[in-house]
């Protein structure tokens, strides 16, 4: 038995390791087919998603009474701007996600009081426009996620304009 104790210890040892770097690598892994698959208009730029369909799943579940508008944003180069314009008479909120997943910052159309608003999303120690709205963040990458409720999938056409006054961009001149 005693012979078996070194091999069986080193097992263990090998499995708690690997399972501790799957579980802490995943989430970036994840972000990054998300990224991927949301970043149809590139880096720090918003895309506005056609609805869902059995068909085109972008995400894991999509709603089909969701029209989702998305921006991949890299702060690499500088803080993001999102600017979000809701949909009058509709629900809709944004979600920004960082590289690990987690949820750093969620408003919906009645917090904002049915007004557009502007968030900077940005690294700590970068430079933001004064008086902006900032949201802090440890990692560079992550994606901006605006959804807008819709009664039926039909009523897209009509509410896609006012869908696509919302951006993200860069910040260039944060002063």
């Amino acid at each position: 038995m005693r012979r078996w104790l070194g091999p069986i210890l080193f097992g263990l040892i090998v499995a708690a390791a690997t399972a501790w770097a799957v579980i802490a690598w995943i989430p970036y892994g994840l972000m990054n087919v998300a990224m991927d698959r949301l970043g149809q208009g590139g880096i720090n730029t918003m895309s506005y998603g056609n609805l869902a369909t059995p068909e085109r799943q972008p995400v894991v579940r999509p709603s089909p009474d969701l029209a989702y508008s998305s921006c991949p944003y890299d702060l690499s180069k500088g803080p993001a701007a999102i600017d979000v314009a809701p949909v009058p008479g509709r629900y809709s909120s944004l979600s920004v996600f960082d590289a690990a997943t987690d949820v750093i910052f969620v408003r919906n159309d009645v917090e904002a009081g049915g007004k557009p608003y502007r968030i900077i999303v940005a690294r700590p120690g970068q430079t933001v426009p004064v008086g902006s709205e900032v949201v802090r963040t440890n990692h560079d990458r992550g994606i901006a996620l605006i959804r807008l409720l819709l009664k039926e999938p039909a009523e897209i056409g009509g509410l896609d304009a006012t869908r696509r006054q919302s951006s993200c961009a860069t910040v260039t001149n944060p002063k």
